[in-house]
């Protein structure tokens, strides 16, 4: 392949990739709430913003929820609830502040795993900001609104855009896999009564089996 061919191929999967990125956002205004509840992930800017808004006062209660997943078993030697925390302490979030969960390893077992969490504390909050990687804004949402159904919540993520996520952790090639296979997650995920339904335009799918025949097929779901 010449390098003229290369870089038209490149930038048509960017353009694809945009596509699911746009998709998975949620794009919520954010009002205070009862809780801020970070969910785990190989980001650690998902801490950060979590801390943010704890900092801007957006809620009294800051929790981490998360164990070790898909992306940090094997690879971080402390639990992604923990690590999170660290990062807000550090940050100026008081101890007081915070609680952490940290034996959960996927979205739903995130929620659970809180609730049990808030039951043990005495704590019944009503309203949430899910705070959580970019492109898991939608599936946290789908995921709340069928654990949680009768609490209130915004969901946000780390203020950046999909050209400026990639850094030395999570690559261009790895956040693509991710973005698809959790496309294919929010389509297969309500029959199985994990998530709400989430309507996916049909460009955004489309989009998704172009960048499956590109390669870009390491994070689905093998039926």
């Amino acid at each position: 392949m010449n390098e003229t061919n290369e870089k038209t191929l490149k930038n048509k999967t960017q353009e694809l990739a945009q596509l699911i990125w746009d998709y998975h956002h949620v794009k919520h205004t954010l009002e205070p709430a009862d809780c801020i509840l970070v969910l785990g992930s190989n980001d650690i800017r998902v801490a950060e913003r979590g801390a943010e808004l704890f900092l801007e006062g957006f809620a009294p209660l800051l929790v981490f929820s998360g164990g070790l997943g898909n992306f940090t078993k094997g690879n971080w030697d402390e639990a992604e609830a923990d690590k999170f925390a660290k990062i807000a302490l550090s940050l100026g979030v008081p101890s007081e502040g915070i609680l952490v969960e940290n034996r959960s390893t996927n979205t739903g077992e995130n929620l659970r795993f809180t609730k049990s969490l808030f039951a043990e504390k005495g704590l019944n909050p009503q309203s949430f900001i899910i705070v959580q990687k970019p492109f898991m804004e939608r599936r946290s949402l789908a995921t709340f609104e069928q654990e949680w159904p009768e609490k209130t919540v915004r969901v946000t993520s780390p203020q950046i855009k999909m050209a400026e996520y990639p850094n030395e952790a999570i690559s261009f090639e790895a956040l693509v896999n991710a973005m698809v296979g959790d496309l294919q997650r929010i389509k297969l995920y309500p029959d199985k009564g994990f998530q709400t339904y989430q309507e996916i335009p049909e460009h955004v799918w489309e989009a998704y089996l172009e960048l499956i025949n590109r390669g870009y097929d390491k994070h689905l779901i093998r039926e």
